[in-house]
């Protein structure tokens, strides 16, 4: 199973399984994700949700290249912002595919009326970055380190661009220039994450801050979360991340007519070794 899900105490445990690839996001695990997601929101004993990775890291970004890669197959849209991608072909087929499983389900999962908590550890990067921005509160272990280096693509940040509002426009443009890594503690610095403990209290800290939320009213919970979501929409994450992804899919076709592919000609082992 690309997702686990449980429950623990009042809070849902959905966890990224696919650990031999770094918990790389291919389209079986994302529908996976937005089943548990909405399990999880149906569910009345559930009030909190904690995302996890298992093995040694979070998310490395999006599957761009196991053997379990599935971008040209068709699954049951839930976002359904466009058509399936499957018959379409080049710009077309692209923006379907990344509309429907990238930022759609992105947009969904922030919405969800339940606070939801990112637990962190080893690479949270590219994609792996999405999957914890849309979470209310980001849990570090000071193992976690974070990059967007999908400039080395050619493409000015992952799909759902939240980097301004998350990290601020300084740091935001300095993680997106450099594709460097940097660590929890920096990300802290700038707001990016809410708590960075020790590897091995991870869980335990997590938890516990899930266990402090889900004693609040559940209703209360769910307008205070929808009215901080409505002031980073005023001041332009929605609209700003709408303008972005053209951007992302102008730098798409760019690539596609001047170089080996639409990545660029940057595969995984490429990507991997340009890291650092």
């Amino acid at each position: 199973m690309t997702v686990l899900y449980e429950v623990r105490d009042r809070a849902a445990l959905i966890t990224l399984n696919r650990p031999r690839y770094r918990n790389a996001q291919n389209s079986a695990m994302t529908y996976a994700l937005d089943d548990a997601f909405t399990r999880a929101v149906d569910d009345p004993g559930v009030a909190v949700i904690v995302l996890a990775g298992a093995g040694d890291h979070f998310s490395a970004g999006h599957d761009i290249g196991t053997p379990e890669r599935d971008a040209d197959e068709s699954f049951t849209r839930r976002a359904a912002q466009w058509w399936d991608h499957t018959d379409k072909a080049g710009a077309d087929r692209r923006m379907a595919r990344e509309l429907e499983v990238y930022l759609g389900m992105c947009r969904r999962w922030r919405e969800i009326p339940k606070p939801s908590i990112a637990m962190v550890q080893g690479a949270c990067v590219a994609g792996g970055l999405m999957l914890a921005w849309v979470c209310d509160l980001i849990v570090a272990a000071d193992d976690a380190f974070f990059a967007d280096p999908v400039l080395r693509m050619g493409i000015p940040g992952v799909e759902y661009f939240a980097h301004p509002w998350v990290a601020g426009p300084r740091f935001a443009r300095e993680m997106l220039f450099t594709g460097d890594r940097f660590s929890a503690q920096r990300a802290y610095e700038v707001g990016m994450v809410n708590r960075v403990v020790p590897r091995e209290r991870l869980a335990d800290e997590t938890f516990a801050l899930a266990g402090r939320i889900a004693t609040m009213p559940p209703f209360g919970l769910a307008l205070a979360k929808r009215a901080v979501n409505l002031c980073e929409d005023q001041m332009g994450l929605r609209a700003g991340m709408d303008s972005v992804f053209g951007l992302h899919h102008v730098a798409h076709a760019h690539n596609a007519e001047t170089s080996a592919d639409s990545l660029g000609g940057m595969d995984a082992a490429a990507m991997k070794k340009a890291a650092r």
